[in-house]
């Protein structure tokens, strides 16, 4: 729709669809930037303090990412990356929102939402992966949603 729409783009647009064109390409661009980047990290293992291709852990892959996609230098724990952003409702996530789950008694881990109900994370089992919060695990193990402004 939205490239048939471009093609055929009326003279006079109400000035709301000129906003929402733009969001749509920010994040169209922000989720080829974020699927690059999982690409190029997919199955890197699951290392406590790693920031390598050797090993990385989840709030690491986040620093990570943020930095090399947006700039961005985060906290580099995931306690410190809670604290920074805007809360966001799971319902209107968008690419590059900051998921954190309760995943234990004191164990916090965090991702990075994609599109489509699919977020990029550094799992303990599968090493840099794509999950998806509609899996009980994690639906179950939500906690919170950050907003980081990366356009």
């Amino acid at each position: 729709f939205l490239l048939l729409s471009s093609c055929s783009v009326p003279l006079k647009r109400p000035a709301t669809n000129v906003h929402q064109e733009k969001i749509q390409t920010h994040d169209h661009k922000t989720i080829e930037k974020l699927y690059n980047y999982y690409h190029h990290w997919q199955g890197t293992p699951y290392r406590m303090g790693g920031l390598s291709k050797n090993g990385v852990d989840c709030s690491g892959f986040v620093y990570l990412t943020y930095r090399s996609i947006a700039g961005i230098t985060l906290p580099r724990t995931t306690g410190q990356q809670m604290k920074i952003g805007a809360e966001v409702s799971p319902h209107d996530l968008e690419p590059g929102d900051l998921l954190f789950f309760k995943t234990g008694w004191y164990t916090r881990h965090v991702g990075i939402y994609v599109q489509n109900g699919q977020f990029m994370h550094s799992s303990t089992s599968r090493g840099v992966t794509l999950s998806r919060l509609s899996e009980k695990y994690w639906r179950e193990a939500f906690y919170l949603a950050k907003r980081i402004n990366i356009h």
